[in-house]
């Protein structure tokens, strides 16, 4: 993998060193391209880092950057307001002389010249370009998938549509029965609604998580009245004057529904990278410290694809706010002068009901389980192994479980099965001497 060269010097040496790039205006030293955890995690960590230089914060949304979990969760059940997720009041990007340039969609990426070019067709230069513009929600490919009705939850304004939509509404479809899915079948339970789950998969959560979360988490929803349907299709959207009024399975069968919600993953947002020769396919391929195959140019969080040390060395994506910070701050230090492969453990969390669910490490090739505590308390973890070695934990109000298990997982630990299911147990007495 190319190797770029050195982008911002040492704050002692002056900026006007740097020869001219391109005809057009004077470029950012860095130009961050997408404006969600990622990248504005970049901005802040390159100022903590007391990098001198321009730096541009461009995404493809109005609003100033903000959290996108609470979408699912907090925001659309109205517990709280869009002003108390923003990841920083707009002062705070002002006072860090880092520039905004909301409402903007890059198209092209000009490696040679240094630059990007916009939608409405402005070209921005770069020094440094940092890619971090997450995905965009996989659509369901089937008749109907566009109509009045139908939504993906990924942006503020998807959530915006759906509230301004619900009071019309009193039966929900949700089209998949992964975190999102289940984040905002929970939320729309609580707010009166008639909830269908339809997973394609034998069981929810199949990709994250082992049988014995997933079936706990399906009688949970089942018992909060949610209709949950796993090893179905989903043929079409039903149609009334333009607008969605149910789903067709594959076997025939019509549900009703005035809204459908669709959470079944992410197409990664890389086009004008790769079509910039940059390597990848599903996402950007990135280094140990987050470099693409284009000079000078890095990508960071749900849309790179990296070899994680956790998923023994397998290239994947990581969807999680956790990635999307450290391959940031691992840029960051890079950019001050200082390299540090990224090598983070990852976390994620769930919230559904008052379920809270917090995962350490990444449970893909297990070949055990441990279950630790009993579900019926609603409050248990399921413990991940392979080859005998603790990967992963699933802790449902569980965060002593979760906080301690995090050196499990960093340990590559090796434990007795019967001494992990013991709950009484803390899991800090397990640490290898």
């Amino acid at each position: 993998m190319t190797s770029p060269s050195p982008v911002l010097r040492p704050p002692a040496l002056c900026l006007n060193e740097y020869p001219a790039m391109t005809d057009a205006p004077v470029p950012f030293d860095v130009l961050i391209v997408g404006a969600g955890h990622g990248g504005a995690q970049a901005a802040i960590a390159l100022r903590q880092r007391k990098v001198e230089g321009t730096i541009a914060l461009l995404g493809d949304e109005p609003e100033l950057p903000y959290e996108r979990p609470p979408l699912s969760k907090d925001y659309l059940a109205g517990d709280k307001p869009f002003e108390r997720i923003l990841i920083r009041p707009a002062i705070f990007w002002a006072d860090r002389d880092v520039t905004l340039l909301p409402g903007r969609s890059v198209v092209s990426v000009d490696p040679a010249a240094h630059s990007v070019t916009t939608a409405d067709g402005e070209t921005i230069g770069y020094r440094t370009l940092i890619w971090a513009t997450g995905g965009a929600p996989r659509r369901l490919s089937c008749s109907g998938h566009d109509l009045r009705g139908v939504h993906g939850v990924r942006t503020r304004a998807d959530v915006d549509r759906m509230i301004a939509e619900l009071p019309a509404v009193s039966r929900v479809i949700v089209v998949g029965g992964g975190y999102i899915g289940l984040e905002a079948a929970a939320v729309l339970t609580k707010l009166g609604k008639h909830v269908t789950v339809l997973e394609a998969a034998p069981r929810v959560l199949a990709r994250v998580a082992g049988p014995a979360l997933s079936d706990f988490y399906e009688v949970e929803h089942r018992a909060h009245g949610v209709d949950l349907r796993t090893g179905v299709t989903v043929a079409c959207i039903e149609e009334r004057d333009g607008a969605a009024c149910g789903v067709r399975l594959g076997d025939g069968t019509v549900l009703p529904g005035e809204m459908v919600v669709v959470g079944i993953g992410i197409i990664p947002a890389v086009g004008p990278l790769l079509d910039a020769g940059a390597s990848g396919s599903n996402g950007v391929t990135v280094d140990a410290l987050c470099r693409t195959s284009l000079p000078d140019v890095f990508a960071i969080g749900d849309c790179a694809a990296h070899a994680n040390g956790f998923a023994d060395d397998a290239v994947i994506r990581l969807e999680s706010v956790q990635n999307a910070n450290d391959q940031a701050t691992t840029v960051a230090r890079l950019l001050a002068g200082e390299e540090v492969p990224y090598d983070a453990v990852p976390w994620f969390w769930s919230n559904q009901y008052d379920l809270k669910l917090q995962t350490v490490g990444l449970s893909t090739g297990y070949d055990a389980t441990v279950l630790r505590g009993d579900p019926a308390t609603r409050s248990f973890s399921v413990v991940y192994l392979r080859g005998g070695r603790v990967i992963a934990l699933d802790c449902v109000n569980a965060t002593r479980d979760y906080v301690q298990g995090r050196a499990l997982v960093l340990a590559r630990a090796v434990v007795d099965p019967a001494l992990l299911a013991d709950a009484g147990v803390p899991l800090k007495e397990m640490l290898p001497a």
